[in-house]
């Protein structure tokens, strides 16, 4: 008859090592093209796709910053209810402080605003993929559709962020 105590001892041993080899993790690291930043912490690298959600009244992106280079926007309307826009602007101003007219809709020619690209007409329950390339600075990703039945401008009802590229 075996000794308990031998299969615990190997039963043990066979775990700790299991355990460490899956605390372990790849150690190795490509290099860098000459000039080239690191991604920050958290931010997808350039090239990299980021999901944006669209929804009554929020622009989502599952990151707020990424590296600059080229990057692909997956657009997702989640509505529940309101057909909506993306829009990425390149500007110095806050997300909340862009020039609107007198229905709430962002001037998007206004000084100080660069249109990079945008995806027009986005349905409920619809997605999109926009590539573009970012250089780095401050951007804004908004929604600027406005609403004539319900007299509602979608950028004034929340739906911009701020969106940085290094």
């Amino acid at each position: 008859m075996r000794s308990p105590g031998r299969f615990l001892v190997f039963l043990v041993g066979s775990l700790a090592a299991l355990a460490l080899a899956a605390c372990g993790g790849d150690t190795t690291s490509s290099p860098s093209p000459p000039g080239a930043s690191p991604a920050a912490p958290g931010s997808p690298a350039a090239g990299q796709t980021v999901d944006v959600t669209l929804q009554e009244w929020a622009v989502v992106p599952a990151s707020e910053s990424v590296a600059a280079g080229d990057v692909t926007f997956a657009i997702t309307n989640t509505g529940p209810e309101d057909e909506h826009e993306f829009v990425v602007m390149k500007t110095d101003l806050d997300a909340g402080a862009l020039p609107t007219d007198d229905s709430g809709v962002v001037d998007e020619a206004g000084e100080g605003m660069e249109v990079i690209d945008e995806v027009e007409d986005l349905p409920v329950g619809e997605s999109q993929d926009l590539a573009v390339e970012l250089d780095a600075g401050h951007y804004v990703l908004l929604c600027n559709i406005y609403d004539d039945t319900e007299q509602e401008a979608h950028y004034t009802l929340g739906m911009r962020i701020n969106f940085t590229v290094e």
